[in-house]
């Protein structure tokens, strides 16, 4: 089955210098969001495409693509099964959970499984 990146993040050691780069070489609007460990920028990337800017400690900048999976355990496990170093592993947030994993020969993945919301009657 085919799992669809739903998601590109930027992790740079600028945000400011990453977001006017953006904007001004691809017209991408972003809006600042608050969280509880730091600024993230959200990006409309194009076509309902989302995507953001995250500022951390990273050595050099680099796209992170978040490929959507129905278990993020599983999923996880997997990865590790085939040789990828989990750099974090399956975390809670707001909206699903997420992980990240690297190998040598394909660079750096998240996986995100979506909350669903079900509505009570």
């Amino acid at each position: 089955m085919t799992r669809p990146v739903v998601h590109l993040e930027l992790h740079t050691g600028d945000l400011c210098r990453a977001r006017s780069l953006y904007a001004e070489m691809c017209g991408w609007p972003s809006e600042r969001i608050d969280a509880g460990s730091g600024s993230y920028l959200a990006l409309e990337l194009g076509a309902g495409f989302g995507g953001g800017i995250v500022e951390c400690g990273t050595r050099r900048p680099l796209w992170l693509p978040y490929v959507e999976v129905d278990e993020i355990a599983a999923a996880t496990d997997h990865a590790r099964r085939l040789g990828a170093s989990v750099l974090l592993e399956p975390r809670e947030g707001p909206a699903g959970w997420r992980s990240v994993v690297s190998t040598s020969e394909g660079g750096e993945l998240a996986f995100w499984q979506p909350k669903v919301w079900r509505i009570s009657r």
